[in-house]
């Protein structure tokens, strides 16, 4: 089956989805946090990318 050419979705970039491993890892690796802390700016702000990685570079805990 050929790839359907109308087919113009994408993945919207200004959002976080928590069920996509990859872009979790994305934000551990960039910010320096863990999966549950991402989980839980996202419970708390929303899944607005910015909003996320706000919340995160302000509540980041030290080790």
């Amino acid at each position: 089956m050929a790839n359907d050419k109308q087919d113009k979705s994408t993945s919207d970039k200004s959002q976080v989805p928590p069920e996509e491993n990859y872009e979790l890892y994305y934000l551990e690796e960039k910010l320096g946090v863990t999966r549950d802390e991402i989980l839980a700016a996202i419970k708390t702000v929303g899944r607005d990318r910015h909003l996320v990685e706000g919340y995160l570079r302000t509540h980041k805990k030290d080790d």
